[in-house]
């Protein structure tokens, strides 16, 4: 949703309405507070988002073609360009104000310049496209007789029609060389795919799962189910193509007839060919039972063989999460999850089905690892924004007779990538990766010559090696302290690759990301978009040309259009920051210090008060994530609306990162939390903000705050009791606090499981892990929990775990239960931002001021109706 369509939802109230509503009731009749509550609710998540428009080109290339189109959006309102690489021109798709004229003289709707109503544009070729116009006008609709009878039992018996009202929606072709509009009456709504389909490349065949089992259908027959959906969406294009379910004295429409062949019988629940679908209520679950369900597979080119990666989890022990809200009654939902150290873990295996000869090969492993993970590889492919076909899963090989793939051992030391022989299922390791920590991959690249380009961090560092088809090392692509992100294109007949890398630049924030190309022999590595910023790209399918959006966290992001050699072919936008500024907003500041080892350099952003008076003192609260994927550190611009509003309070709130944090440094970086997951990252925030306080006067080392999500969740509790003479305030939310009970893929590899095999052969796994709840005792500050009660992702029983230790060591905290939420609070997230923000304001600055409405949310909701 860009800034346009979300105007109306919270209208933006002038300053002075902002002072009289932003503050708790008792604060307007006692006066003012150390807490600033105007210019933290001026500058609060919610609002800080209208005040800002367009910071990144997102290209949407046009099929057949170079060219890309955009929008832009800036206060004086969105507009639409189109680029031609080749001529290396960029022009308006329209006069706005001519669009609007034609679009008011048909629609009968008035519009302007500033205020275009133009939805879901379509790139038919590179100079004629389609889009449309929901009229604020209702557009009846016949009904059927049956629905007739359900939206009014006392229609009198002999009527056969009544209307329904609903927006009428215009549909216009437009030709932008000769900027004529056109209204389309014989528009035709694009195909609406039902997540249960798997297309074949060729569209002859349609698989899905139903009751466990592999199911196909024709192409043909899946054609009625198109049609039935066209036009429609969500739970309307579901019951187009199932037929109205019969409610009581209604007969049920049919559904459409298609003929289904059955392709396995072996298939039950948690052994079954179906994705499993977390989310769903046990009651919702069994009343869709019968449902085609999807199959995540891949297909071989030709259309003449898939595969698919089938998981036995009939001995993994089940969880739980109950629907308190929301239901007449609360429902239970059951789930298999895979718990650290356990003995019954999920068992995968690896199958192609011949669709030819109507028959299953499970491939076969040269050796057995025990508890073994396998992921399959897929082929490179270039999506088209216009592009009506399904996403599908490709295999690497262009033919049907190899099908490569991944294979990890439990601990993740060991790598090997393979490929299977098809049609009997026999496969082979062409190379391996060894680690005495866990080893990372990316997507195997093949090249047209059998050659494959793989990414590794075999020496320490991420880099790019290539090797033959019968898996031996031809050559490495790149060396060095640096570190490769990614392959962005790959361009065989020039011999070139394209990649995103950091680290190498000299003076650089480490983390800024480029653009490189490097020859497949290794020669040849050129940076093609320099600048001291943070670099991200979007390269066309042709590999001939790139988007290049930079900024970084203290400067107005731009937008750039370039050759592949790297000539900059011309600027493209800049970010319109005119209202922030109006509204008094400022740049956060990045900064460096070292980790607590003395040594390694870390590095963060600092976000002050607008208000900020350097002769203060302020309290420092630090965001916190761990890692080890991410540091939730900003690098590129950001409104880090989170961050920016709590400082408004009157607090300096900063982020930065910690030795065992991203990956996108050196190996020894990223896994010196290894074996030490509750611990590893506490000493460099205390020794960061230390080393802060040391330069700046306006930090007052005596208040010190602590917040984070999920893993800052678990972070930050941890801060708390390991360091309780430092750390005076922390809000944990939905913390993985004890490891034992999360889930077994990340607590095993980033904390590490021994593998242990006896005289005879027979292979165990050993696993312990340090606690948050172990430390309990040593709460000395302000604590507050908080969790989702249907959390199926870091189940809230680690929190309660938490909790309870607390309270058998005799411990005052704070805790709080959001009812019916997942994982990140959703349509609850703005009252948890209060909830957290005022839990600081009353424990670092002192202020108590309190009401039981939160005014500035209720201020915030549009009153009325309207456009």
């Amino acid at each position: 949703m860009n800034c346009a369509q979300r105007v109306g939802l919270r209208s933006l109230l002038p300053l002075a309405a902002v002072a009289m509503l932003a503050t708790p009731l008792a604060a307007q009749e006692a006066g003012e507070g150390p807490a600033n509550y105007r210019l933290a609710a001026r500058f609060a998540p919610y609002r800080i988002d209208e005040l800002i428009y367009s910071t990144s080109v997102d290209p949407q290339w046009i099929e057949g073609s170079e060219s890309f189109w955009y929008e832009w959006e800036t206060s004086d309102g969105s507009f639409y360009y189109i680029v031609d690489p080749v001529a290396g021109t960029k022009r308006p798709i329209f006069d706005n104000d001519r669009i609007a004229a034609e679009l008011t003289r048909i629609t009968r709707d008035p519009w302007d310049g500033q205020h275009l109503p133009i939805l879901a544009i379509k790139f038919i070729d590179a100079n004629t496209l389609q889009f449309e116009v929901e009229s604020s006008q209702d557009e009846e609709e016949e009904e059927t007789e049956s629905e007739m009878e359900e939206l009014d039992e006392e229609e009198e018996e002999g009527e056969q029609q009544r209307r329904r009202a609903g927006k009428k929606v215009f549909h216009f072709e437009y030709d932008v060389d000769t900027r004529t509009l056109r209204e389309m009456e014989d528009w035709e709504a694009p195909d609406n795919h039902p997540s249960w389909a798997s297309v074949s490349p060729d569209g002859q065949t349609v698989i899905f799962a139903r009751h466990h089992n592999l199911y196909m259908m024709s192409g043909d027959d899946y054609q009625q189910f198109l049609e039935a959906r066209r036009g429609k969406s969500g739970d309307e294009a579901d019951e187009a193509e199932e037929g109205i379910e019969a409610e009581e004295g209604i007969e049920a429409e049919e559904g459409i007839e298609a003929e289904e062949t059955q392709l396995t019988t072996d298939g039950e629940a948690h052994y079954s060919y179906a994705v499993f679908e977390r989310g769903d209520t046990d009651i919702e679950r069994e009343k869709n039972a019968d449902k085609r369900k999807r199959v995540s597979i891949s297909w071989s080119h030709d259309s003449r063989r898939l595969s698919l990666i089938r998981r036995d989890r009939r001995e993994v022990g089940d969880l739980w999460v109950i629907h308190m809200v929301g239901n007449k009654r609360p429902e239970l939902e059951s789930y298999k999850y895979d718990m650290p150290g356990e003995e019954t873990v999920s068992q995968p295996e690896l199958l192609i089905y011949d669709l030819q000869d109507r028959r299953m090969v499970e491939v076969a492993m040269p050796e057995e690892w025990k508890d073994h993970r396998l992921s399959q590889t897929s082929a490179r492919q270039f999506r088209y924004p216009d592009n009506e076909e399904p996403f599908r899963t490709l295999w690497l090989s262009p033919n049907s007779d190899e099908l490569h793939f991944v294979r990890q051992s439990r601990d993740q030391h060991r790598v090997d990538v393979m490929v299977a022989d098809a049609e009997t299922g026999e496969s082979r390791v062409l190379f391996e990766e060894r680690l005495n920590t866990y080893v990372e991959f990316q997507r195997l690249e093949l090249l047209e010559s059998g050659d494959m380009l793989w990414w590794s961090e075999r020496d320490g560092w991420a880099h790019l090696y290539r090797f033959g088809p019968d898996g031996s090392l031809r050559n490495r692509l790149t060396e060095g302290p640096w570190s490769v992100r990614q392959v962005v294109g790959l361009d065989e007949a020039a011999g070139v690759v394209y990649f995103q890398a950091n680290a190498r630049e000299v003076g650089e924030d480490p983390y800024y990301q480029h653009l490189y190309r490097v020859n497949l022999d290794g020669s040849g590595l050129t940076q093609l978009n320099p600048g001291d910023l943070d670099h991200r790209v979007d390269m066309g399918e042709s590999n001939r040309f790139f988007v290049n959006n930079y900024s970084r966290v203290d400067e107005t992001p731009a937008s750039a259009f370039h050759a592949a050699n790297g000539r900059r072919i011309m600027d493209l936008e800049t970010a319109d920051f005119s209202k922030l500024e109006e509204a008094g907003y400022g740049f956060p500041e990045p900064y460096r210090v070292k980790a607590d080892d003395g040594v390694t350099d870390l590095y963060g952003v600092m976000y002050k008060p607008f208000d900020f008076d350097p002769k203060k003192t302020y309290p420092v609260v630090a965001y916190v994530y761990p890692g080890p994927q991410t540091e939730s550190v900003a690098k590129s611009f950001s409104t880090a609306r989170y961050e920016t509003a709590l400082a408004q309070f009157g607090m300096v709130v900063i982020t930065v990162g910690n030795r065992g944090g991203h990956p996108a440094r050196s190996k020894w970086y990223h896994n010196y939390g290894y074996g030490n997951l509750r611990d590893y990252g506490l000493a460099d925030k205390k020794a960061a903000i230390e080393q802060l306080a040391d330069r700046h006067d306006f930090i007052d080392i005596d208040r010190v705050g602590i917040y984070g999500h999920s893993g800052g969740g678990f972070m930050s509790t941890a801060a708390m009791l390991v360091y309780p003479d430092f750390f005076k305030v922390a809000v944990s939310s939905s913390g993985n606090h004890n490891n034992d009970i999360y889930n077994q893929n990340w607590s095993e590899k980033h904390h590490g499981v021994r593998e242990v095999v006896d005289d005879s052969g027979n292979v165990t796994f050993e696993y312990e892990i340090e606690r948050n709840s172990d430390l309990a005792s040593n709460l000395k500050g302000h604590l507050l929990l908080t969790t989702g009660d249907i959390d199926n992702n870091v189940h809230h029983a680690g929190t309660h775990r938490m909790a309870e230790a607390l309270i058998r060591a005799n411990k005052r905290f704070d805790y709080f239960v959001f009812p019916g939420q997942r994982h990140g609070y959703g349509d609850m997230s703005d009252y948890w931002f209060w909830l957290r923000a005022e839990y600081f304001v009353k424990h670092l600055l002192g202020d108590t001021r309190w009401n039981p409405d939160i005014t500035q949310l209720n201020v915030e909701r549009e009153q009325t109706g309207g456009r």
